[in-house]
């Protein structure tokens, strides 16, 4: 296995890991703060949050199959060349585990608060059950040869699909009611540093082993960083140029599946809350 040249580098390697892992963790906990305050989830869309699990399931079995498994990892090696560097870090492992879990957590709210009319499409449904049954598939093509590395790379491709696909439904529907409210920018500003800092930590390892094998031996991590800034950015804009939440409260007369009474109607009204 390669070793860093660069002392700074590596150190500077970690700390952009670990701040992409903070940024991209917290981020989940403004949207979950703001269904427990409202105890409401009209304004998230639950296809966002199905096709979201699929993708950092699809995710955690990549990062952790090829940081922990070694017969993986000499697939690796033999594949790109011994002296490359794993592209996987610990914190890409950490970030995996932690935001499967808050993306269960976010699908528990769903079923106990408020949702309106709200339903996740038979769409996203479809997708979903598609991307698994295409899974199991590969696992069994897989078995004769172990083709280990083939395999966890098509979760890898399963989550890089899911990362383009599931921005989609919450971009839309924000663009339909005309407005973010129920919708956290808070989770959109850190997803933009993590998708920055995870960019800014490839270009390290590269410039350091002088060597491009990090992009295109994990493009999905590459990929992941891009798709999200892309979608940020539409996000950044619905909210503070498109929608902004002052003209919301005082021009939308309701929220999709809600009563037509004003949006503020006192400090204590659930739907007072915007994002």
């Amino acid at each position: 296995m390669a070793s860093w040249n660069s002392f700074p580098l590596e150190i500077t390697y970690e700390v952009l890991g670990w701040i992409a892992f903070f940024s991209w963790s917290i981020s989940f906990y403004p949207q979950v703060i703001l269904n427990y305050r409202r105890k409401s989830v009209v304004g998230l869309n639950f296809d966002f949050v199905v096709l979201n699990l699929t993708k950092h399931s699809s995710y955690l079995i990549y990062n952790a199959t090829l940081y922990f498994s070694k017969a993986v990892q000499e697939q690796y090696y033999e594949k790109y060349g011994f002296g490359e560097m794993i592209p996987v870090a610990a914190n890409d492992v950490a970030f995996s585990i932690h935001a499967v879990l808050l993306t269960a957590f976010t699908l528990f709210q769903i079923a106990i608060y408020e949702r309106g009319d709200q339903k996740v499409s038979k769409i996203s449904v479809g997708i979903v059950s598609a991307a698994w049954l295409s899974a199991a598939v590969c696992v069994f093509l897989a078995l004769p040869s172990h083709s280990w590395l083939w395999l966890i790379s098509v979760f890898n491709t399963i989550q890089v699909i899911m990362t383009v696909i599931k921005y989609i439904p919450q971009a839309v529907m924000n663009f339909g009611r005309k407005s973010t409210d129920g919708w956290s920018i808070g989770n959109i500003l850190l997803d933009l540093t993590g998708g920055l800092t995870n960019y800014a930590q490839m270009c390290v390892q590269s410039i350091d082993q002088d060597s491009w094998v990090n992009f295109y031996g994990n493009i999905g991590k590459l990929l992941l960083s891009l798709v999200s800034v892309f979608f940020d950015l539409i996000f950044i804009c619905q909210h503070y140029v498109l929608y902004p939440a002052k003209a919301v409260a005082a021009i939308s007369p309701k929220l999709e599946g809600e009563s037509t009474e004003p949006l503020i109607k006192s400090p204590d009204h659930p739907q007072a809350e915007n994002v």
